[in-house]
């Protein structure tokens, strides 16, 4: 903790460069953190989306609403919406901040969030409660922060609703979904998770935040508990899939 600490500070308080290009950053830079150049390459998603997993949909599904990938899947969340595809200066800013303990990056990505829900007017008025994908314990111990909860504190503070850090609960140290192809996902990430004081969330409308929807494995499951919790709707959103 002590070294993730100590990088943060001098991160911060030294000149700083661009997090990706690593070009010194000028005044008018993002959070003083990436340079405009490096946050304009970030690829967005663009409608029409998904109406399951929220990526865009592709020129010859014009007319469809559901992606060809997701027309396999049965999914236990309602809607999943990303506001940029997970590759480029994206994925190395994220890897950045979950594996590199560069935790103060979770300004920056909530921005993404916050200006997508800004841009398409996004209902978020009609969720009880936000709420973090959980880390099993062990892992938090190694990440020392749960990046799925600094995200949710930043969104949870503007957009003014309720969080909730503990009422979803990781009970399986499950294997890096990373190392597992698509199958293997689904089946690791099974029995995963638990409520907490069930009571508390039955008929909440939940929103479910992490960092990246890939197969949607993991959101899956986690609302799927939430749902047989009692939960209402269940939408996911991520900064990236």
């Amino acid at each position: 903790m002590i070294k993730r600490l100590v990088g943060n500070f001098i991160d911060i308080l030294y000149p700083k460069t661009c997090h990706l290009c690593h070009h010194q950053l000028k005044s008018n830079h993002l959070d003083n953190l990436i340079c405009m150049d490096c946050w304009l390459k970030i690829k967005k998603n663009q409608p029409p989306f998904c109406l399951r997993c929220g990526r865009s949909l592709s020129s010859h599904r014009l007319g469809k609403n559901i992606c060809v990938a997701c027309q396999r899947l049965n999914f236990h969340f309602d809607r999943a919406l990303s506001p940029c595809a997970y590759e480029g200066v994206l994925k190395e800013l994220i890897s950045q901040f979950k594996y590199q303990g560069k935790d103060y990056l979770s300004k920056t990505l909530s921005r993404l969030l916050l200006n997508f829900i800004e841009e398409y007017d996004l209902p978020f008025q009609l969720f009880d409660l936000v709420m973090p994908v959980p880390l099993h314990k062990r892992k938090l111990r190694e990440r020392e922060f749960n990046q799925a909860r600094l995200l949710s504190e930043e969104l949870a503070a503007k957009l003014k609703l309720k969080l909730t850090g503990n009422g979803l609960i990781r009970i399986r140290d499950t294997a890096t979904q990373t190392e597992l192809n698509e199958r293997e996902r689904w089946i690791n990430m099974q029995g995963s998770f638990t409520v907490k004081e069930e009571g508390k969330l039955k008929g909440k409308n939940i929103l479910l935040i992490d960092d990246v929807l890939t197969t949607g494995a993991t959101c899956s499951e986690a609302a799927r508990v939430l749902k047989k919790a009692g939960c209402g709707v269940v939408f996911v959103l991520t900064v990236a899939n």
